[in-house]
């Protein structure tokens, strides 16, 4: 790949779908490389840990909370330098990448605001019913773990079966997230995509089928859908709180209470 050069978005999301997603050794980098690691993150949709202290800060809207609004200044403030991480695998490559991805619908962002600063958020790819965590920042306390349950709440009302996380923290471990091998990571995944599940999911592998043979899915995939979360934050007296795309913290804390 050329120094700078944007991945091709058709080559990008064919490896989302067989486990592997790009990395840069650095900031200042000009090239990346795929990694596909021997043990994957996950965090069960029906496992997010939701604390009292969370779902107190959550209830409270102590953060405005957005979805898509500035997705290039997201991934943006994840590639910037903080004191407990000096550099990022977020590269020029990766950005022009993933801005390309925005643009065709296959990637989106979380942002948490303090008036009118951006203190945390994450970003990710959305393929078929998959979500892929890319990275996540908190610039005030408790930004992340809001932007990650509200990111919980949306894949749930959305229909989303899998939400990976690739590499386990005791951060994302105390919300729940867990590690497996990447061999199983890969069934849930090729089973996700094909949309796969319960007596299908057991037929293909008693006939040796689909995700048992190893082999991943072809598109189209079955999408989620990124905008159910606002149907249930339209049900709620919103005001002008309405546009900001995402529905108020009781909203988010009551999914996510009734799901976990």
């Amino acid at each position: 790949m050329k120094p700078f050069e944007a991945i091709d978005p058709a080559l990008l999301l064919s490896a989302y779908a067989q486990g592997l997603f790009p990395m840069a050794d650095g900031a200042d980098d000009p090239s990346v490389h795929w990694v596909e690691p021997r043990l994957r993150a996950i965090l069960p949709l029906d496992g997010f840990r939701l604390s009292r202290s969370l779902k107190k800060v959550i209830v409270s809207d102590r953060f405005r909370v957005t979805t898509d609004t500035i997705f290039a200044d997201m991934v943006a403030l994840c590639a910037e330098p903080a004191d407990d991480r000096p550099t990022t695998w977020i590269n020029p490559v990766i950005k022009a990448s993933y801005d390309r991805l925005f643009r065709l619908g296959h990637a989106h962002s979380i942002e948490c605001w303090h008036g009118d600063d951006l203190v945390g958020g994450l970003y990710g790819v959305s393929l078929g019913r998959a979500f892929f965590g890319e990275s996540m920042v908190s610039r005030a306390r408790d930004a992340s773990k809001v932007a990650l349950a509200h990111l919980v709440a949306r894949l749930r009302a959305g229909g989303w079966q899998l939400l990976d996380c690739q590499f386990i923290t005791p951060h994302l471990a105390s919300l729940g997230a867990i590690e497996i091998p990447q061999r199983d990571y890969l069934k849930r995944l090729y089973s996700v995509l094909s949309g796969a599940d319960g007596a299908g999911a057991a037929l293909g592998a008693a006939t040796g089928a689909g995700a048992a043979a190893g082999a991943p899915p072809s598109p189209p995939f079955v999408a989620g859908d990124w905008g159910a979360l606002d149907a249930l934050g339209a049900a709620a007296d919103l005001g002008a709180e309405g546009a900001t795309g995402s529905p108020p913290g009781y909203v988010i804390a009551q999914l996510l209470t009734n799901t976990s």
